[in-house]
């Protein structure tokens, strides 16, 4: 099954697997939001927007409307 980052829930972690839509802003990708890289969700706004993430020990906010373009693999632990 595919995810997207907007599918995690809190503490989840998942490995990015694409970021190829044309949506996801560039800054996202300077950042570290790349395939490859692990990804944890550490914490939800009120209301489930922003997320707060932790990419490859970069935190980072990002809204859900972007999350659900990033696609990742989740790893169960």
């Amino acid at each position: 099954m595919e995810y997207t980052l907007a599918d995690l829930k809190r503490g989840e972690k998942g490995i990015i697997s694409d970021v190829s839509s044309e949506l996801i802003p560039l800054k996202l990708l300077e950042m570290g939001c790349l395939p490859g890289n692990n990804v944890e969700l550490v914490q939800v706004a009120p209301f489930a927007d922003p997320m707060y993430l932790n990419i490859n020990g970069s935190h980072l906010a990002i809204r859900k409307e972007t999350a659900i373009h990033i696609l990742i693999d989740k790893i169960d632990e």
